[in-house]
């Protein structure tokens, strides 16, 4: 149950991103802010400026320039304060008249730390006094007594810092109360998926929030176990049917062979009527060989076949099929070419010795069947790194190259096949595909250096010592 953890951590990662990318840009926005505000100068900064940058003449007063355009644009306006009489010595033309011209000294910390009025009044030191600054009552606001505890302002970054954890621990709490619901209904939808594929029922409860979900896995689930079932009922009735008519069909076609041998050898027949004869008997065993290969193909694919594997010399295997073809072929109408090089002495490895001789039986047979004038068969067992090869080719009439991708690619179980208008390599070559497939090997067709048909057996090497 991996997937599970995944998605909670997966929900976590996006939590914890977007804490991130909050902080990011709150840091961002502040900074803007910040940014903003330091570009616009200080009021403090203003008054100081002013007062440095009041000069005396012999008319006056006088402002610089650049400090009057920027009371000017802040709409805000100035006096000069005469440090001995505490009387206002200068002032900008736009002072309010409520602002007196006359002070005392008690006056002076009430406008220097806060307000002259409702305006915020801010001082700066001139020559001659003190230089006040105000701005109109809704520009800007004063903490009239500031106070820090420095023990307080020392600590405010660890402070800071355990505050944001603190809300951190709190978000995540919230998050996983809130979710925990929906991880609780995910676990069982997850695992009821993973079963789906193995075949197992699945039955979830169909309430909470993924209660669709739930339900739809459900029917799923009821589905596949329905097809399942009616497909082991067809599959066992398959079976069934194969064997009864296998079955069947033994007994009258033994009759037919023996009755058939009798007569291709009576001499008072004639000599037509003697290969009649014999063509019943060749076509006869060709039926019984296809009602054994159907049998044996279908135990192979619903694993009823026992199988004796053990070590084998391969090489002695192939050569005792390959010395039985050459006794049954009287006429020498498909001669048998033993071509296995000399180095090859033995070639060992673990297989069902009859399954592979009916492999190879099947492979000469499928040459014999498909070249009716006759063909020269060529037998050759070699090895490789990985596998010992056993390669069964003619020089007959071959294959086309869309033949040999379509066998290659067939499946190795029965399947149906509505082209039926033309001889096939059909149920012999399904079921060497098939004792291959027991024996964790391959079968490969091509094209045979002779110009016929080529099938190679493909078995891997297991051991390398003696063997029987």
């Amino acid at each position: 149950m991996k997937s599970v953890p995944k998605l909670i951590r997966r929900f976590f990662s996006i939590l914890l991103l977007s804490f991130i990318l909050i902080i990011i840009v709150n840091f961002g926005v502040l900074y803007i802010l910040t940014r903003e505000r330091l570009l616009n100068r200080s009021p403090y900064m203003t008054a100081k400026e002013a007062g440095e940058a009041l000069v005396k003449t012999e008319t006056g007063y006088v402002l610089g320039e650049e400090v009057a355009r920027e009371l000017k644009e802040s709409n805000a306006w100035a006096f000069l304060l005469d440090g001995t009489t505490m009387q206002v010595t200068w002032h900008t033309p736009d002072l309010p008249d409520w602002v007196p011209l006359s002070y005392t000294l008690s006056d002076v910390p009430d406008f220097t730390l806060g307000y002259l009025g409702d305006c915020p009044a801010y001082t700066g030191k001139a020559k001659d006094g003190i230089v006040v600054v105000g701005y109109p009552k809704d520009r800007y606001w004063k903490e009239i007594t500031p106070s820090w505890d420095y023990q307080w302002i020392a600590n405010l970054p660890q402070n800071i810092l355990k505050v944001l954890a603190v809300n951190v621990i709190v978000i995540i709490l919230i998050y996983l109360t809130a979710n925990a619901k929906l991880l609780k209904s995910v676990k069982p939808i997850t695992k009821g998926i993973q079963d789906l594929p193995a075949g197992e029922p699945v039955h979830l409860r169909e309430n909470g929030v993924l209660s669709e979900l739930a339900m739809n896995i459900n029917r799923t689930s009821d589905r596949l176990q329905m097809q399942q079932y009616q497909l082991k009922k067809k599959e066992t009735a398959r079976v069934n049917w194969i064997a009864g008519i296998s079955h069947d069909i033994r007994t009258p076609l033994s009759m037919v062979m023996g009755y058939a041998g009798q007569l291709e050898n009576d001499r008072n027949l004639s000599e037509e009527q003697r290969k009649k004869a014999a063509v019943i008997v060749r076509q006869s065993e060709r039926m019984k060989n296809l009602v054994n290969d159907l049998n044996l193909t279908s135990r192979l694919e619903y694993n009823m076949q026992p199988l004796m594997k053990k070590e084998q010399n391969i090489l002695s295997v192939v050569r005792q099929v390959v010395v039985d073809f050459m006794n049954m072929d009287i006429d020498e109408k498909y001669p048998i070419l033993w071509t296995t090089g000399e180095s090859v002495a033995a070639c060992f490895g673990i297989a069902d010795k009859e399954l592979l001789k009916r492999a190879v039986s099947n492979l000469i047979q499928n040459s014999i069947n498909h070249n009716a004038d006759g063909c020269s068969i060529y037998v050759s067992v070699r090895q490789e790194e990985e596998n010992n090869v056993i390669c069964i080719e003619d020089d007959g009439i071959g294959v086309s190259d869309e033949k040999i991708a379509s066998i290659n690619h067939a499946p190795h179980y029965m399947a149906c096949d509505t082209d039926t208008a033309e001889q096939r390599h059909g149920l012999g070559l399904l079921l060497v595909k098939q004792i291959m497939e027991v024996h964790n090997g391959k079968l490969l067709i091509g094209h045979s250096q002779y110009g016929g048909f080529l099938a190679e057996l493909l078995l891997k090497k297991e051991n390398d010592g003696t063997g029987e």
